[in-house]
């Protein structure tokens, strides 16, 4: 199964066409049973997204039923030191407890540019030595460009990568990035497949900080209709048809 289940609505009002808030406990414990007997195995969490991994060691209770990919905290950018390389590691160590599980699959940098600032190496060694601990599997970063990706791959042996990309946003696969970085056998993860429910919502009820988007949504949705295509099933065929990415997560 391709389909990976992002959960930061789980822990916080999140989304443009979220009109509901944060996902009740009782529903995410619904959500995962449902994903879980569809075959779907992945979830895709962070400290920062709110209470979003105590809800799911809460609704998992033990379980290993799916691969649980996490981040570190954000460190904004900022030159690298001990007291930050300890953050990281008691972070992590928090957020197995939070998710009630021994190990995870997956620990990325949440911010790419935490990697590439001053002594950003240390951050990634403190990602390796979880990895030597047996504590994660796959170590790596949430990128959002290539320049980024460019920065990256010869100063750190990642594992995994989890970048945008979607029918609006095709960068990383027009630069050659993404080919790239399969040809390099690291994981991808695609998220924004759906661009926060903005591909799902109708042009005419965008909010008006999207005005500069709005013709060019109308203008997908026009063509969609005449090929019998929902947004939907565009949206999601478009991701999972791209050859180089492994899993595309979408929030529910």
């Amino acid at each position: 199964m391709k389909l990976g289940l992002g959960t930061a609505q789980f822990g916080l009002d999140y989304g443009v066409s979220n009109r509901e808030g944060k996902t009740p406990p009782a529903e995410v414990a619904a959500i995962l049973r449902v994903a879980a007997a569809h075959g779907i195995s992945v979830l895709d969490t962070a400290p920062l997204y709110g209470d979003s991994e105590a809800s799911l060691g809460q609704a998992l209770a033990g379980s290993d039923r799916f691969r649980i990919v996490t981040k570190t905290p954000a460190f904004n950018g900022r030159p690298v030191g001990a007291g930050d390389v300890q953050h990281l590691r008691e972070t992590f160590r928090q957020s197995l407890q939070r998710l009630g599980v021994a190990s995870v699959y997956g620990l990325l940098v949440h911010h790419a540019n935490d990697l590439l600032s001053a002594n950003g190496e240390a951050l990634f060694e403190a990602a390796a030595a979880l990895k030597r601990e047996g504590l994660v599997q796959k170590i790596g970063a949430s990128v959002y460009t290539g320049e980024q990706i460019d920065a990256l791959l010869p100063r750190f042996a990642v594992d995994l990568v989890q970048l945008p990309v979607n029918i609006l946003d095709q960068r990383l696969i027009a630069s050659g990035h993404l080919a790239r970085l399969k040809s390099a056998g690291i994981e991808i993860y695609a998220r924004s497949a759906f661009l926060q429910g903005l591909l799902l919502m109708s042009a005419a009820d965008l909010p008006t900080y999207f005005e500069p988007v709005r013709g060019h949504l109308a203008d997908l949705q026009r063509r969609l209709a005449q090929m019998g295509l929902t947004p939907l099933e565009a949206a999601l065929r478009f991701v999972l048809g791209i050859e180089e990415v492994d899993v595309v997560l979408c929030g529910v």
